[in-house]
């Protein structure tokens, strides 16, 4: 088994279940005991700001929406660009954090780009193997910029398009494809 860990998953249209339809998953871990991962494109209707403003007396610099990061409960969480507050490094450039402390300097000091999920993803082992099997998920690298979009709302169909991409020009063996090819 290959681990999945800095990949996105992109619900494919297929996908029936009403907690990832058109979601996109950041897979934090995977090995044999399973995998966990963080919804990217889900946003809740309160901001960092406010829920920061129920659990610590220290004020938030960070005005970003919170993520719905799937459907398990747990502890707040957060992706960051900020190596000495990482509790893991998920890809090169974006940390994963869950301590307190951590996440205190994140949303306290300036100059750090922070995700805040509720909630997040998880399978048992072998689970996430047979969804793959059965096609309820498209699989992408991620990269920094598909972990911290502009717009998280046209983020599946971003994934989606650069799989299909990719699908194509491996399929038709072409050496280069242009940006915009329709532009030609």
């Amino acid at each position: 088994m290959e681990s999945l860990q800095g990949h996105l998953l992109a619900a494919s249209p297929y996908l029936v279940d009403p907690n990832f339809v058109g979601t996109v998953v950041l897979i934090i871990q995977h090995n044999e005991n399973g995998a966990f991962g963080v919804i990217l494109n889900r946003l809740h209707p309160k901001r960092i700001k406010e829920l920061w403003a129920e659990v610590s007396n220290t004020p938030c610099v960070n005005d970003r929406f919170l993520n719905i990061g799937g459907p398990v409960s747990g502890p707040l969480m957060a992706l960051h660009d900020a190596p000495e507050l990482a509790e893991l490094e998920v890809i090169p450039g974006v940390y994963f954090s869950l301590q307190r402390h951590n996440l205190e300097r994140l949303m306290t000091e300036e100059g750090h780009e922070a995700r805040v999920f509720l909630g997040h993803s998880g399978w048992a082992g072998g689970q996430l193997e047979g969804e793959l099997a059965q096609g309820s998920w498209l699989v992408a690298k991620a990269t920094k910029d598909l972990v911290f979009p502009e717009n998280e709302r046209e983020l599946w169909k971003k994934v989606v398009f650069s799989i299909g991409r990719t699908i194509l020009v491996n399929a038709l063996n072409l050496k280069h494809q242009p940006a915009h090819p329709w532009l030609n």
